[in-house]
């Protein structure tokens, strides 16, 4: 049996260390929190105390963490750094989104010592994350992204290998940014709309079946009660906090300064959902950006 250390169970880790439990594997789960760890064991995972714990004789481990930071504390410069118990054969399976390259500094710190390191960021929310139907953007080597493709398969539908180490870094950004764009433009059309008299759930079928179609329209509306499951529909509730969104709009811009690439859209779509984070929006769903430009009180 293939033993997986799954470390960081939030909205997304969750619900995938569970599909990799569904499937057969044998999960060794730890986060920080107590109740994530109770429903974790629910749902068939093992619960370890520690992350050494969770990682020692593990053949994958898999980490979901806010922020390179942690990343770097997990495996290389922490405490207890888990690059000290994990064995040779183990591949390390990091989704966390970070920079890519803290994500390159981790990956030869563990081929220092003989241990695999790919970046796999995450893309399709936590419905795709409980779905199992995520998409794993993938950077390593061809032989690292061989060795990964089961346990990936086992919690996503498309598995991309970007590139060398911190090439599914960069990709993730560009694909957020480019979300984060969607997704402003998308509350400024349904708002323009109702504001004019129109039925929010008639204009957004008119703009899916047309021109203006994008992913926020078809599975994530903005507006609430247009879709049952969205998170707007749920006081925004349970989705992308917005202060994660600006997290990775913030890598964004760091990836266009490096490469001096032109980014007006991406830089005006960072500043709106920081202002929305300053009216105190940071810990819902990035979808409530609709808020923002809605009258006070609707």
């Amino acid at each position: 049996m293939t033993t997986v250390a799954f470390i960081g169970l939030g909205n997304m880790g969750g619900p995938m260390a569970a599909n990799l439990a569904k499937a057969g594997f044998i999960v060794r789960a730890f986060d920080l929190s107590a109740q994530a760890l109770e429903t974790a064991k629910s749902q068939g995972c093992d619960v370890a105390a520690t992350a050494t714990e969770a990682a020692t004789d593990a053949d994958f481990i898999i980490s979901m963490l806010p922020a390179g930071k942690h990343v770097r504390g997990l495996y290389v410069d922490g405490d207890a750094p888990l690059f000290e118990v994990i064995k040779p054969s183990a591949l390390v399976i990091d989704c966390s989104t970070i920079d890519a390259d803290t994500a390159r500094h981790v990956a030869a710190a563990g081929a220092e010592k003989g241990i695999g390191f790919v970046d796999a960021p995450v893309s399709g929310g936590v419905g795709g994350a409980q779905a199992g139907t995520l998409t794993f953007i993938v950077g390593g080597s061809e032989a690292q992204f061989a060795q990964a493709q089961p346990v990936l398969q086992a919690m996503g539908k498309n598995i991309f290998h970007a590139g060398d180490h911190g090439a599914g870094q960069v990709a993730k950004v560009c694909n957020n940014m480019l979300l984060s764009i969607l997704m402003a433009g998308t509350c400024e059309a349904i708002n323009m709309g109702v504001k004019n008299g129109l039925d929010p759930a008639v204009l957004s079928e008119i703009m899916k079946q047309s021109s203006g179609g994008n992913w926020a329209l078809n599975v994530y509306n903005p507006y609430p009660g247009v879709m049952e499951n969205a998170p707007a529909s749920k006081g925004y509730q349970g989705g992308f906090q917005v202060d994660l969104m600006i997290k990775d709009l913030g890598l964004a811009m760091d990836v266009s300064q490096q490469s001096a690439s032109p980014v007006p859209m991406g830089s005006a779509a960072r500043s709106l959902f920081t202002l929305h984070k300053a009216g105190g929006n940071g810990k819902l769903d990035f979808s409530s950006l609709l808020k923002l430009y809605q009258d006070k009180g609707e």
